[in-house]
């Protein structure tokens, strides 16, 4: 069995409730850091789908992996080798298929609502909801790449999520989000939040409160989504 590509691009940024999907499912996934000097493949041929992970920094940043990154989700499209992206990946897979990715307008960090914006994802890709609460922390936002079905919105970012070609998905939040990583991400980025919540921001305490439910409300979500990716995967 090829296992999944699962690209770390940062420190923390941990695959989360993906990885744990995988396992439970004995699904094969192979970790690649880039951030800690792991190279890209050259090909996506040898892995059954290509997960991304998130991390602070900007698809249009002149990183030394964001070029092969782009080549090798587009040699997974191409070779139908399922692709995920998850907030920075999911940026990286709207870049690699020709849409712009740029600053938003506001910063979006917590929880917040997003509606499924078609029905048939709805029941495909999402449970038959036609809301859900996702985790985000992000500050670029992504526009469609062609041939891009929008999926998920909300007023903060039109272009939540978006699926290409019935196998490939992109997200602008983090529906991989465990408890664990978001209480590492608050110890390690706290500065980021405000002192009280704004409408797209949360502070701290607003973040925490209730983590437990609402990271199992978020993992029923994700386990959905990532049943429904988990189709398509090669071998």
């Amino acid at each position: 069995m090829r296992p999944v590509a699962i690209f770390r691009f940062s420190p923390g940024d941990e695959p989360g409730r993906f990885a744990d999907w995988l396992d439970a499912n004995g699904r094969a996934w192979r970790l690649l850091a880039l951030h800690a000097g792991d190279a890209v493949p050259a090909s996506a041929a040898p892995f059954a789908g290509i997960g991304m992970m998130g991390g602070p920094m900007s698809v249009n940043d002149p990183l030394p992996w964001a070029a092969p990154m782009q080549a090798l989700v587009r040699d997974a499209v191409e070779r139908g080798v399922p692709v995920i992206g998850h907030c920075l990946g999911g940026q990286l897979l709207a870049k690699a298929l020709g849409a712009h990715v740029a600053r938003a307008p506001v910063a979006e960090i917590g929880w917040h609502d997003v509606d499924v914006v078609d029905a048939q994802a709805g029941i495909d890709w999402f449970g038959g909801r036609s809301r859900c609460v996702v985790f985000q922390w992000h500050y670029e936002m992504f526009g469609l790449p062609p041939g891009a079905w929008r999926v998920l919105a909300n007023a903060a970012a039109p272009n939540q999520a978006f699926v290409v070609g019935d196998r490939h998905v992109g997200f602008q939040g983090h529906v991989e989000i465990t408890a664990a990583i978001a209480r590492a991400w608050v110890a390690q980025a706290g500065d980021e939040l405000p002192a009280r919540s704004t409408p797209t921001m949360q502070s701290a305490a607003d973040l925490l409160h209730d983590l437990d439910a609402r990271v199992a409300a978020s993992n029923a979500v994700a386990d959905g989504v990532y049943a429904r990716w988990a189709r398509h995967l090669a071998g």
